[in-house]
């Protein structure tokens, strides 16, 4: 183990939000490069910060491989796999920045992810299609570098990617001024060069460079040799996002099968960029005062519909509504005909309720896209814990439960 790390603290100082959530949350090295576990990953999407202090744990060659041996595969995938894999897997950087661009997209971006990959366009992706991601992630990265001391900041790309990179651009250079919005943004761009000849290449010399991971092995085996068709990785985004929205979920229901409208306004508030977020609890607890409750089915459909929710701001651009409050039924038939999901009335109105400040039944474009659009951001920065206030009602019945 690391002993207090101090002497790299202060490559913080080098590292972009996202690096340094990463190595907080991180808890395993080797070989000089960081990685988290399943259990890191699941931490570092549901929390404001890690539940204890972290020291990395050094592994040896025998360990690492004792964790890979015990990895299923993809068709053994389920909602719960990375739960079930706990502390026994290992996730790098660029893996852990796919997972979180996954988190938020919607379904139908997993076929435009997958034939990113898919190079050759044989309907399957293997490892080597696969791993041009770490050499796409990696130039966006150093785009984005700190200027700084170049030891440490090369000691801190070790950290991240195993490997001491150079300065000569892998990725072409026109348009470079142009920095693509997110690291989805970016995933899109890059692969879209011509069959990626260039990052293939570079692919190769990763390949032989870097050590399996978990994440590797459950797609390509145990022996890099499988491929990964589209169902399989389908059922892989999908599994992680209801994994993810099972957690968040379970953390507020105590074992019931519902949680409170409050807890509801909590898990949506906490990832947004409203200062006050008092008052939208406050005017939810007046409006709703008598608590009926969100079904999981209800809360994993909402999240879907934010995963769309680029679609769904087309959609009311069309209905003429972007610039002008909607009423309730407007806007259930605007997210169905936008992204195909139907949201209950009960769920539409406890939004309405939690986002519609000035209290006319309609929402506005600021009041409700202008915020929830923060909520894309999860994981991609720091997170901004809020003061949980429970309803009387809400503590009965926990209490009960507890009981």
């Amino acid at each position: 183990v690391t002993e207090n790390r101090s002497d790299l603290e202060d490559l913080h100082l080098y590292a972009t939000p996202r690096e340094q959530r990463f190595r907080r949350f991180a808890s395993l090295e080797f070989e000089g490069q960081l990685y988290m576990t399943p259990y890191d990953f699941i931490q570092a999407v549901t929390n404001d910060e890690p539940k204890r202090a972290k020291k990395w744990r050094s592994l040896s060659k025998q360990e690492l491989n004792q964790i890979l041996m015990e990895t299923p595969p993809v068709w053994k995938g389920s909602s719960k796999l990375f739960r079930n894999l706990n502390e026994k897997g290992v996730i790098s950087y660029t893996e852990y920045l796919f997972l979180l661009c996954i988190l938020t997209k919607p379904h139908a971006g997993f076929r435009i992810a997958f034939n990113m990959f898919d190079t050759d366009g044989n309907e399957m992706v293997d490892k080597k299609e696969f791993l041009v991601l770490q050499e796409i992630f990696r130039k966006k990265n150093e785009k984005r570098e700190r200027k700084g001391d170049e030891e440490k900041r090369a000691m801190l790309r070790l950290q991240l990617y195993g490997y001491h990179t150079s300065t000569n651009s892998v990725l072409k250079r026109e348009g470079e001024d142009l920095v693509p919005r997110s690291y989805w943004d970016t995933l899109r761009r890059s692969t879209s060069q011509a069959l990626f000849s260039d990052l293939a290449e570079r692919a190769d010399d990763i390949s032989s460079s870097m050590s399996d991971t978990t994440l590797l092995v459950h797609f390509f085996g145990k022996k890099g040799k499988a491929e990964l068709n589209f169902e399989d990785f389908y059922r892989f985004m999908d599994n992680l996002q209801t994994e993810v929205l099972e957690i968040e979920f379970l953390s507020y229901s105590n074992g019931m099968n519902t949680i409170s409208e409050e807890d509801f306004a909590h898990i949506l508030l906490r990832y947004t960029n409203v200062e006050n977020t008092s008052s939208y609890l406050e005017n939810m607890r007046c409006r709703i005062p008598e608590e009926k409750g969100i079904t999981f089915d209800e809360f994993r459909s909402f999240f879907q519909f934010l995963n769309n929710l680029e679609d769904f701001t087309i959609a009311m651009q069309m209905y003429n509504f972007a610039s002008r409050s909607i009423g309730q039924d407007e806007f259930k038939r605007a997210v169905y005909v936008a992204t195909g999901v139907k949201l209950s009335p009960h769920l539409v109105n406890t939004v309405f309720k939690i986002f519609d400040v000035d209290r006319d039944d309609q929402l506005s474009y600021k009041e409700f896209i202008g915020i929830m659009k923060d909520r894309l951001n999860r994981g991609f920065r720091g997170y901004k814990p809020i003061q949980r206030y429970t309803t009387f009602k809400s503590c009965v019945r926990k209490e009960l439960y507890s009981r």
